[in-house]
């Protein structure tokens, strides 16, 4: 049996993770998995909307963490796995799974996956994405107010009270664990086309 291996994308908000992996899924299609820590915020059936809406989601406490690293190793071992599916105009989980097959390349993406020593240490390439903070937050601003529904007050105020406190503390140190750094992501050609010839090469 081939050895899975994984790529660990990470970078702040808005650093073009996301544009990465779009790219990178357009050159490989099925031919490799892809899992975004997203997936696996926390469900809180317990809290109205408005509770949910006050929770700090860039700490590392809002993920289910430990389900996501389990997923992981499920699918190392060529085992599929149904991973959660979230909603982020209601801030909580629904109730429906999406099933993954294992591949021979699993790409892992989030802004917190290098300030766990397990998820670390399940990453055999590690890449972090790093991007200045004014371009971040335009395009956080962006993506929450033509994405999911949020106004702009809204995404200003979470930015200055969780997102960029939580990016100082969390976020920025957990760059010295990458094996590679990427300025700009997605938008970094040169980059993104060694990533790529590596990952051809990995699943010849």
């Amino acid at each position: 049996m081939d050895k899975v291996i994984v790529i660990g994308i990470a970078g702040g908000t808005g650093s073009g993770k996301s544009t990465m992996i779009r790219k990178i899924k357009k050159e490989f299609n099925d031919e490799i998995t892809i899992l975004s820590h997203d997936f696996y915020y926390k469900r809180h059936d317990d809290m109205t909307f408005e509770e949910r809406k006050k929770l700090n989601y860039d700490h590392p406490n809002a993920f289910d963490t430990d389900l996501m690293i389990s997923h992981i190793r499920k699918l190392k071992q060529w085992k599929p796995i149904k991973r959660p599916v979230y909603d982020f105009t209601i801030h909580n989980r629904v109730d429906k799974t999406v099933t993954v097959k294992p591949a021979k390349v699993i790409v892992v993406e989030g802004i917190l996956i290098f300030e766990n020593k397990e998820l670390i240490d399940l990453c055999d390439i590690k890449v972090f994405i790093d991007t200045d903070a004014d371009v971040r937050i335009i395009r956080r601003i962006l993506r929450d107010v033509r994405e999911r529904g949020r106004t702009l007050d809204s995404v200003v105020s979470q930015y200055l009270t969780t997102v960029k406190p939580m990016h100082e503390q969390f976020v920025e140190p957990s760059k010295k664990y990458a094996d590679i750094i990427v300025p700009e992501g997605g938008y970094n050609v040169v980059a993104l086309e060694m990533l790529n010839e590596r990952i051809h090469a990995l699943l010849k």
